[in-house]
């Protein structure tokens, strides 16, 4: 959705020094380590709040309740809405975002980074901590350039249902526009420019990408009827928003993808040269909640939940449930687990735990410092990409001169990628959780 790697792609997350248990595409976490993360590693703390799939969970309870909607119009004026992935804890009402690499300010925007080394080395996710079940979201942005250097702005459920726009560097002129049900790419088509707002109108039964207030795709719910399954391949599950700025160029990455983004970052780029980093502008985001579904189980107003592990519409329920961990080595089943406290009121320095608490970080919060792990040969795990976390929550860069994109002549064009690419770019965007890139 933006895009987090594909399933294939994300699979090559290496065990990291967090003993995280390799998850299959159908398989389960265990007892202990309870949630997976998108690239498949299970965990506690923040691989059972945004992110966890309850199809691969150990218990449809082990992922955290999800909070509701909240229909609002953000305006990036400071970053204190944003919160890192190593300190959300769940609660909605104190952080807006979650992030993953390094969102900087500027002026009356938060950046994007991407650099060659340091948090922002994967990439940064700007990720909702309100899920939206139907509405209208926009966003007024500008995106990045360069080659190898991708920008996008996407839905993704838990069950990685996915909507979304996305900027390749090397054509300025062109928005590419797909969907995905449960991770299964369907249409492609592109559209156009640069520092324009960029809207996305999902209803139950109809979906349409729109730029500056005109309609560019419509996409009807009973076009997506899948003779196979029996099902209607649409996205129809709770989604987060986000944000996110990604080295699809990364030599690690497939060819496919590679090509697909103009080619292998160069980090000898003018931007790169100038401020350091490749960035992306967002500005204002606005979300518009859609009335929740007919027919939908509802016993309550603040979250979301999943009573079976289909994935689709019909299982997800609204309830009270709370959506806050006391910690990061909480879960859905165990929502009040702490850190031990020091013996005889002594201030000892918390210990990192032996179970994996945010995806692609080493060892729980406390004693990791926001670090990515590594595993063992020199190659940082984490996740990133579209999506990103770690880090603080960005510290602010002035900086002389003005960000220009230009983008001229806009253009409406068809774009086929290539499937190795769908699955990656677009999941992409979700997995970032924190600091690196799925090693692909």
């Amino acid at each position: 959705m933006g895009r987090i790697l594909a399933a294939a792609t994300l699979a090559l997350l290496s065990a990291s020094s967090v003993l995280a248990q390799q998850l299959g595409q159908s398989s389960e976490c265990g007892e202990g380590k309870l949630c997976p993360s998108k690239y498949g590693q299970c965990g506690v703390g923040a691989f059972c709040l945004g992110g966890c799939d309850p199809r691969n969970s150990f218990s449809l309870d082990s992922c955290v309740p999800a909070p509701v909607c909240n229909s609002e119009d953000f305006k990036f004026r400071n970053l204190d809405s944003i919160q890192s992935n190593t300190e959300y804890l769940g609660d909605a009402s104190k952080a807006k975002w979650v992030s993953s690499g390094q969102p900087e300010q500027f002026e009356d925007n938060v950046l994007l980074t991407l650099s060659e080394s340091g948090m922002s080395a994967f990439g940064t996710l700007l990720a909702s901590t309100s899920y939206v079940w139907y509405g209208k979201i926009s966003a007024r942005m500008k995106s990045s350039r360069g080659k190898g250097v991708v920008t996008a702005f996407i839905l993704m459920s838990d069950v990685k249902d996915e909507i979304d726009f996305e900027w390749v560097g090397t054509d300025l002129t062109t928005a590419q526009s797909n969907f995905y049900f449960q991770g299964i790419p369907d249409f492609r088509s592109s559209t156009f420019d640069d520092y324009h707002t960029y809207e996305i109108d999902w209803s139950p039964t109809q979906l349409t990408w729109s730029v500056d207030n005109t309609v560019l795709r419509t996409l009807k719910r009973s076009e997506t009827w899948n003779t196979t399954t029996n099902q209607y391949h649409y996205p129809q599950t709770p989604s987060r928003v986000q944000l996110s700025l990604w080295p699809a160029g990364n030599p690690k990455n497939g060819q496919g993808t590679i090509a697909w983004a103009g080619g292998l970052v160069d980090w000898n780029a003018p931007d790169v040269a100038k401020f350091g980093y490749y960035y992306s502008m967002i500005s204002d985001i606005n979300i518009e909640c859609y009335p929740t579904p007919d027919g939908t189980n509802k016993t309550g107003d603040k979250a979301y939940i999943y009573n079976d592990k289909s994935g689709m519409n019909d299982s997800v329920a609204i309830t009270d449930d709370n959506t806050v961990l006391k910690s990061l080595l909480g879960t859905g089943t165990n929502m009040d687990a702490d850190y031990p406290k020091p013996k005889d009121d002594e201030e000892e320095p918390a210990q990192p735990s032996e179970v994996a608490t945010v995806p692609g970080l080493t060892g729980a919060g406390p004693g990791t410092n926001g670090h990515p792990g590594n595993d063992g040969n020199d190659n940082t795990v984490g996740e990133t990409g579209t999506a990103g976390n770690s880090g603080s929550t960005g510290s602010t860069s002035g900086g002389t001169g003005g960000f220009s994109q230009g983008l001229e002549d806009a253009q409406v064009s068809e774009a086929s990628p290539p499937k190795e690419r769908g699955l990656q770019s677009s999941m992409f965007a979700a997995l970032v959780a924190v600091m690196g890139l799925l090693v692909l």
